[in-house]
């Protein structure tokens, strides 16, 4: 994916922030349910921490970042956006699945709601979270043999529901949930 926005690096039109994922930790452990929600956001968290904050705003002239992300790291970014609108103007979702559910097991708790986009942001009603989401700009893209193309539908019909402004945007002609697709998506977004 660095490879296809190079070019804008290379020129100071882009800069990029990789950050690890603990999902194996997290979503992807099997022992304890409860502990999959509260892990998840602990790899963003660098982002949210002012020292952090301080660096992107020292880079890029301002305090505001896109965060993007690829199948499960549509999900990360898109969560994150929502979370922390004062620290985002932008989120790219590319074949995002924004319900976490088919990790819990059946056990829930409200940290799992607090970081599950399809349960709470049909409840948001805190005009601060509203107000910051009607200036973000939010893209959802997947292709349409996509295996997370109706997760897709289904965010933006939330985010539709709540008049959130975003853009579903749904590559036409077999494209399936892989690299080929994402780097071209790279291309037209970045």
């Amino acid at each position: 994916m660095i490879h296809e926005v190079s070019g804008k690096i290379e020129w100071g039109q882009l800069q990029v922030f990789c950050v690890d994922s603990v999902d194996a930790e997290s979503w992807y452990n099997r022992w304890d349910p409860s502990a999959r929600p509260r892990r998840a956001p602990q790899r963003l968290r660098k982002l949210h921490h002012p020292r952090s904050r301080a660096s992107h705003e020292n880079l890029s002239g301002h305090s505001q970042i896109t965060t993007a992300g690829c199948s499960f790291g549509a999900y990360h970014a898109l969560n994150f956006a929502l979370k922390h609108p004062d620290l985002t103007n932008s989120c790219i979702a590319l074949s995002g699945s924004f319900d976490m559910r088919q990790f819990m097991n059946g056990y829930y708790d409200n940290d799992f709601y607090f970081n599950n986009p399809v349960d709470y942001v049909p409840n948001t009603s805190d005009p601060w979270f509203l107000e910051r989401y009607q200036h973000m700009n939010i893209i959802l893209a997947a292709g349409d043999h996509d295996i997370c193309l109706g997760e897709n539908f289904r965010m933006a019909e939330i985010l539709g529901k709540k008049q959130i402004p975003h853009w579903l945007d749904i590559w036409t002609g077999g494209e399936k949930h892989d690299w080929p697709l994402w780097r071209r998506m790279a291309v037209k977004f970045f």
